[in-house]
């Protein structure tokens, strides 16, 4: 379920502009302690009724007072003093209340009694671990991904998790093995020879599904999925030196009937045209014979040899 925090802005106020005004009280309150203390010490020399030990404990007593205000103003506005780097998020919370992100460049201030909590808005990349899993057609195999992602909602990222970046580790894993069991590994073919979806097939298109997956996973976290592919796919060890050889009879299949098709395709093409032409006039049996020799020279895997017919002895 998505959590209901989102990200806003929050308050702040240039650094800079701070910086003068803490130092102007920090002067001002040094220049009132230095004030206080002289016009002190100016009384009590003029006063007969204070002894020295009075004196001095009302001089302590006064800078004290003036030094506790000066902790009490100075030192917790110096706190509040931050910088942000470019694309750089810095999150505010005070007293446990969201309370808001500031995303902008530069040298800041705001409430010195929130906690500042940094998150990197970079564009990053995780690279899942090889993980085994069975196809859509149970034969196992070897799968990885490459995601590309980023943070494009810094609430959402800092409270709707505990830690988003093994969020992603653990989703990206359960997102691999959900688009692997729907996608063999390798081209198929149905009875009209029409190819099906594979994992090895549409690679463009497997991505794409793998960015949705993932999207829809991570939605909640406040990461953006800029792209998802596949890094890694193999067959299973176990199975990779049979599935190789499978592999390889497809291959075969498909060059011979390539083959055939061209031969029969020249064949009809010189029954043809010995026909039109009128060059022989060949009856059925001896156009079976020359079929079958013209297939056997086009469809032979080693060269063909010649045999000369010069007749017998009783011709």
């Amino acid at each position: 379920m998505e959590t209901k925090i989102k990200e806003f802005s929050a308050f702040k106020i240039n650094g800079f502009v701070m910086l003068l005004v803490v130092g102007a009280i920090a002067l001002l309150g040094g220049w009132y302690i230095f004030h206080s203390l002289y016009s002190l010490q100016t009384v009590l020399a003029r006063s007969l009724k204070v002894t020295d030990f009075m004196g001095e404990e009302e001089t302590a007593q006064a800078i004290a007072w003036l030094l506790g205000t000066l902790l009490i103003v100075v030192i917790p506005s110096i706190s509040g003093f931050f910088s942000v780097e470019p694309n750089q998020a810095i999150v505010l919370v005070f007293f446990g209340k969201y309370m808001g992100t500031v995303r902008e460049a530069g040298f800041w201030w705001t409430n010195p009694f929130a906690s500042k909590r940094q998150i990197s808005l970079r564009v990053r990349n995780f690279n899942s671990k090889i993980i085994k899993v069975n196809d859509a057609e149970g034969s196992p195999i070897e799968i990885a991904a490459v995601v590309v992602w980023q943070v494009v909602d810094s609430a959402k990222s800092e409270f709707a998790v505990d830690d988003y970046e093994e969020f992603i580790a653990i989703q990206s894993e359960t997102a691999i093995r959900a688009l692997a069991i729907r996608y063999p590994y390798d081209t198929s073919y149905t009875s009209t020879d029409l190819e099906t979806p594979s994992l090895r097939g549409i690679p463009d298109e497997i991505a794409q599904a793998l960015q949705r997956e993932l999207q829809a996973r991570l939605q909640v976290t406040g990461i953006e999925v800029l792209e998802a592919r596949l890094s890694h796919l193999a067959y299973a060890p176990e199975i990779a030196q049979m599935m190789l050889r499978r592999q390889q009879a497809k291959a075969l299949i498909e060059a011979r009937r390539q083959i055939v098709d061209g031969a029969v395709g020249i064949v009809n093409e010189a029954l043809n045209r010995l026909s039109n032409e009128q060059t022989l006039d060949l009856d059925d049996e001896r156009k079976a014979s020359m079929i079958n020799n013209l297939l056997v020279v086009l469809t032979s895997e080693q060269t063909a040899q010649p045999v000369i017919n010069t007749g017998t002895i009783y011709s």
